[in-house]
């Protein structure tokens, strides 16, 4: 039976979780184009997190300007009635 590369042995798991756990493996940080600093998960490209980040900052804002009060009012309602909706 073969391993998937994925597959980690519970020891290793474990030892990394200590390891994360007491503060013995400091996380990657990056400043990114605005100044900012950013926490990156290994693989992770500085500049294509800033370039995510960017937009994420400010899409719902930029989607709540556009709408009208009786727009955002429909979507109100429909995700209360989602939330209290049980099947």
């Amino acid at each position: 039976m073969t391993r998937k590369k994925k597959d980690r042995d519970f020891n290793i798991t474990a030892f990394n979780v200590v390891q994360k756990a007491t503060g013995q493996v400091q996380p990657r940080v990056e400043t990114i184009l605005d100044g900012t600093e950013i926490v990156l998960k290994s693989g992770k490209n500085p500049n294509a997190v800033a370039l995510g980040r960017l937009g994420g900052l400010k899409g719902g804002k930029a989607r709540a300007a556009k709408l009208t009060a009786e727009q955002r009012s429909e979507i109100a309602k429909k995700a209360a009635a989602k939330r209290w909706h049980k099947t």
